[in-house]
């Protein structure tokens, strides 16, 4: 009988489900997507299907392992990484979902977010948990799903109802109901975890009106939680490594070190910075987060979050038609020499870091009778790179460090008119890895250290350089098109009625 020897890594994402089989020298030898539907009952709201996730979860497994040409024997372990703050709710004896889970972009809980503002609250929620007070965090999506589902709180209070981010809800369904549990980095982002003890908050909870039973036991990133049940994977496979989709990313790109930052272009535009073993705050409307814990130690990082990235070049595609496929974008913003005036703001779910304006609402600002879908493409694309360096210069600012390079990965990575652009707009090289789908790797990188297949000291050494990005533009245009910039986000600010 052969060994096993492969890690299967899921990563759960906003808009598909991805699953990688990585080999023992970490190198990727299959995949598989498959889309995610979006729902939007409401303007700004936006809402997943957990059956759907589970569904397509497994369905992406299925590709990667007949992609990878090996059985499902051969797969030594399990991780998963997250779409992080999405909330899902479920009866604990049947394992029904009690709604559609409420996705992070979602802004319905912005009025309960201004109340708890409103009592005196954020500083406290601000030291303890590194979070501001904003709907992207799942605890006020909790709150909502108990306070609109008829019975619901009445259920979580007898412990008859489960709460689980994305992680623990794929960990529940691969275990059987087994195992109920979430890493650090998962709990980190739920408005309901101490970052510097580690546990949850009764205080906190009893701010949210969360109850704590709902919640699942909080493990290390790297360690077991669990094995595969049988169904849909044969029984036996253990899970080993877990982490929320930007902390794995970190991890992928091998950023291990203090002062080491990434950039990950997704749905969302996430930059973390590690700072090591010391949580840094921040007073300029970063997050304060937990990136992992392995070996007993703790590492940190500080974040900028940004919500419409990729999702821009998505709404291209969909909303307004002027691309057929995502990487249509880069070409047609080639085309021309620059936006013609053009600036977008895609505050389309509000504004993230360092703004936080939930009524914040998307701006096309500078048309003229020549503006053509070429500068629209083009303005998105440099919108998604203007918001980052928004993160990245307060994120230098409050470190203390000059960000002398940064590490790219996410669909949109693959853009070159992006990276460039990126590099321009920071005056900072850009590297781009050959592998860019980092946070599943991160995944199968933190199971690989769980389940003793490799050491996490190992992992520097593989990170490999695909292309690296070098600033051309002058100072003076850099700094005119980043003014303009700053202008049209004043334009966006306070838009939505509240």
């Amino acid at each position: 009988m052969t060994a096993r020897r492969y890690i299967l890594a899921l990563d759960q994402g906003t808009t598909g489900s991805r699953a990688l089989v990585v080999d023992p020298d970490g190198l990727v030898r299959g995949s598989g997507y498959v889309e995610l539907a979006q729902h939007y009952p409401r303007p700004g709201w936006v809402e997943h299907d957990p059956e759907q996730i589970w569904t397509t979860t497994i369905e992406a497994v299925a590709r990667a392992i007949a992609h990878a040409r090996i059985a499902v024997s051969d797969i030594a372990a399990i991780g998963i990484t997250n779409q992080r703050e999405t909330a899902v709710v479920w009866d604990r004896k049947s394992g029904r979902p009690i709604h559609h889970a409420i996705v992070w972009q979602c802004r319905r809980t912005a009025p309960f977010c201004e109340q708890l503002r409103a009592d005196g609250l954020e500083a406290e929620f601000r030291d303890r948990t590194g979070l501001v007070l904003d709907p992207y965090f799942s605890g006020t999506k909790i709150r909502w799903l108990l306070d609109q589902v008829p019975e619901a709180r009445g259920r979580a209070e007898r412990g008859e109802l489960a709460f689980g981010t994305v992680d623990s809800w794929l960990l529940w369904r691969l275990t059987d109901g087994r195992v109920h549990a979430t890493d650090v980095s998962n709990a980190s982002r739920t408005l309901c975890f101490d970052i510097r003890t580690l546990q949850w908050s009764g205080s906190l909870c009893g701010q949210l009106g969360v109850p704590m039973a709902m919640l699942p036991e909080v493990r290390p990133s790297a360690g077991l939680f669990g094995e595969t049940a049988g169904g849909d994977l044969p029984a036996g496979i253990p899970v080993t490594g877990m982490a929320g989709d930007q902390q794995a990313a970190l991890f992928g790109q091998a950023c291990l070190e203090p002062g080491m930052a990434k950039n990950t272009y997704g749905t969302g535009c996430f930059v973390l910075l590690n700072t090591g073993e010391r949580p840094v705050a921040s007073e300029r409307g970063l997050l304060t987060t937990v990136a992992w814990q392995l070996d007993g130690t703790t590492t940190y990082a500080l974040e900028g979050s940004v919500f419409v990235a990729g999702a821009v070049v998505q709404w291209l595609r969909d909303g307004l038609g002027i691309i057929s496929r995502a990487d249509e974008s880069q070409a047609l913003a080639e085309s021309v020499p620059d936006t013609g005036g053009l600036s977008l703001v895609p505050a389309f779910t509000g504004l993230g870091a360092p703004y936080w304006d939930p009524y914040a609402r998307g701006v096309l600002i500078g048309i003229t009778r020549g503006t053509s879908r070429a500068h629209i493409a083009r303005a998105a694309l440099e919108a998604i790179a203007f918001q980052s360096r928004d993160v990245l210069d307060t994120m230098a600012l409050e470190a203390g460090v000059p960000i002398r390079t940064l590490r790219v990965d996410g669909g949109a990575a693959a853009n070159d008119f992006l990276c460039r652009f990126q590099a321009d707009v920071l005056d900072v090289e850009v590297l781009r890895p050959a592998m860019t789908e980092t946070t599943a790797l991160g995944a199968a990188s933190l199971a690989g250290v769980g389940a003793g297949m490799w050491k996490t000291a190992d992992l520097a050494g593989r990170w490999r350089l695909e292309r690296r990005f070098v600033p051309t533009m002058s100072p003076a245009a850099r700094e005119t098109a980043y003014a303009r910039w700053r202008r049209a986000v004043e334009h966006a600010r306070d838009w939505a009625d509240h």
